[in-house]
């Protein structure tokens, strides 16, 4: 059995509700599956698992959030060369060039995409949290 961490920031909730629907997927495939907010997880645990679903919205100028998010993923970094991971998280405006650059700077860390990220404007919708259930079965 495989073991997942999905690991989250959520400001509005939109982030948080993709974080449970890639926990379900995970769940769901059979994984032993384990959530943390970004405050709960940090470098130390990437070890204890084979993947790690990373989940931000963005903010700002396309960006993570970089007061809480940003800071314990940067601990991470280290870790990610030939993990099994994931991305997902909501934004409000702009084209998502903030996921594309952080996939591009995990992809460089030497991480393995478990599929491919998943965004949403504002509050998932059911295709969304779909995606998400996909994105955890994945990592599974």
């Amino acid at each position: 059995m495989s073991r997942v961490a999905i690991v989250y920031w959520s400001g509005t909730g939109n982030t948080e509700a993709m974080a449970h629907a890639v926990l379900n997927g995970s769940s769901d495939a059979g994984a032993e599956a384990s959530i943390f907010t970004a405050g709960e997880f940090n470098a130390d645990m990437m070890d204890s698992f084979d993947a790690v679903a990373f989940g931000c919205p963005s903010m700002g100028a396309e960006q993570l959030e970089d007061g809480e998010f940003e800071p314990m993923f940067n601990t991470c970094k280290d870790k990610l060369s030939g993990k099994k991971i994931g991305l997902f998280g909501s934004y409000g405006w702009g084209d998502g060039e903030w996921m594309r650059n952080w996939e591009a700077d995990c992809k460089a860390c030497g991480a393995i995409p478990a599929s491919d990220f998943v965004i949403c404007n504002d509050a998932p919708d059911k295709e969304a949290l779909s995606a998400c259930e996909a994105l955890g079965k994945a990592l599974a």
